[in-house]
């Protein structure tokens, strides 16, 4: 059975001018915790269903990112545009931004100016780099390279700073009410993307996840390997897992994963087997099987 996120939100109004991707995965997340979330973008161009970019290049995701999200439109650069803003900043907790610092700035939006005008306000701000490094330009694909996780010229499969970067901005959003609760006054915290990047590359700086690293293909029966009809991914890591592969494989209990005999007889063992006959294995042996196509 699954359970819906704690509602620990509700009654929260959060309001994002954040645009592609992270804020507004951000902001369906503070969503899916009871938040009442409202959105502020530029107006759409003519034939385009709105001002964000993501809606631009990926309308599907950006229908899925704003479902249950309050949008509206403004132009920040006029003078009805800011009056809108202000008037959502009065009831608002929580605002989420994106912009580089001299744009916030330019917008009025600087944290002394906010917390001039609006004490209880908290400011989550998104940015790309931390410090001086967040007027530079970057995207995820430059904060991932910086990270030391883009192989080869592959594109990673994923936009994994873009979505770490989201759930460390719901993160942030959950720490300002805490010490809001705490002090009556509204916080600042800044969630940088090369952060989230940085983050997520630890298993890889702890050498976990290099190639002598148990989970980085050092260990036999931690490792993708073709089968007979596609591919299996195993992940029997714990000792009592390994020692299930052992068994059907029929070596010896005492047989080390990392020797290369091992990594051999279990290549062979699944190049003879099915997808089905490797999710019945899986199944009845209890050990982490996951074939693909």
């Amino acid at each position: 059975m699954t359970h819906p996120p704690a509602q620990a939100l509700k009654g929260t109004r959060i309001l994002s001018l954040a645009l592609n991707l992270p804020g507004p995965a951000a902001l369906m997340r503070c969503h899916a915790m009871g938040g009442e979330c409202t959105k502020v973008e530029p107006p759409a161009p003519p034939g385009m269903i709105s001002g964000d970019p993501m809606g631009m290049y990926c309308a599907r995701a950006y229908e899925q990112l704003h479902t249950g999200i309050r949008v509206l439109h403004a132009n920040l650069k006029t003078a009805e545009g800011q009056a809108l803003l202000a008037q959502e900043l009065a009831h608002t907790d929580v605002l989420i931004t994106s912009f580089r610092p001299s744009a916030l700035a330019r917008f009025g939006l600087s944290w002394e100016a906010l917390h001039a005008h609006y004490p209880r306000l908290s400011l989550v701000r998104i940015v790309g780099a931390p410090g001086a490094a967040a007027e530079e330009p970057g995207h995820d694909l430059t904060y991932l390279a910086q990270a030391g996780l883009v192989a080869d010229t592959d594109l990673p499969p994923t936009l994994f700073a873009d979505m770490g970067g989201a759930l460390m901005t719901s993160e942030a959003v959950l720490q300002v009410l805490l010490e809001r609760a705490h002090t009556h006054q509204g916080s600042c915290v800044e969630v940088a993307l090369s952060g989230a990047a940085d983050w997520l590359a630890l298993p890889r700086t702890w050498k976990l996840t290099t190639t002598d690293g148990d989970v980085g293909g050092a260990h036999a029966f931690y490792r993708v390997y073709p089968c007979a009809d596609g591919r299996v991914a195993c992940a029997a890591l714990e000792p009592h897992f390994a020692a299930r592969v052992l068994q059907l494989l029929g070596l010896s209990s005492q047989s080390d994963p990392h020797q290369k005999s091992v990594h051999e007889a279990m290549a062979v063992w699944t190049r003879q087997k099915t997808r089905a006959e490797l999710d019945t294995l899986g199944r009845e042996h209890d050990i982490p099987l996951y074939t693909m196509a």
